[in-house]
């Protein structure tokens, strides 16, 4: 095998690797992104709820 034909097969074999990476890098985000949208609509919740309980006490300085 020639030293370019050698090249060419580390290059490809790196490159697989770093597409299946990238796929599993973008599988972890979006499952990030889903848990985040519904991390924020619970706390809109609890926050409504919060509100109906107390509707008088205000809100925290760093809200």
């Amino acid at each position: 095998m020639s030293q370019c034909d050698e090249r060419l097969t580390e290059l490809e074999i790196r490159y697989t690797h770093q597409a299946r990476l990238i796929e599993d890098l973008n599988e972890v985000v979006t499952e990030c992104n889903q848990r985040i949208a519904r991390l924020e609509k619970d706390n809109g919740r609890l926050r409504e709820m919060v509100k109906s309980f107390a509707p008088e006490l205000a809100e925290s300085p760093d809200e």
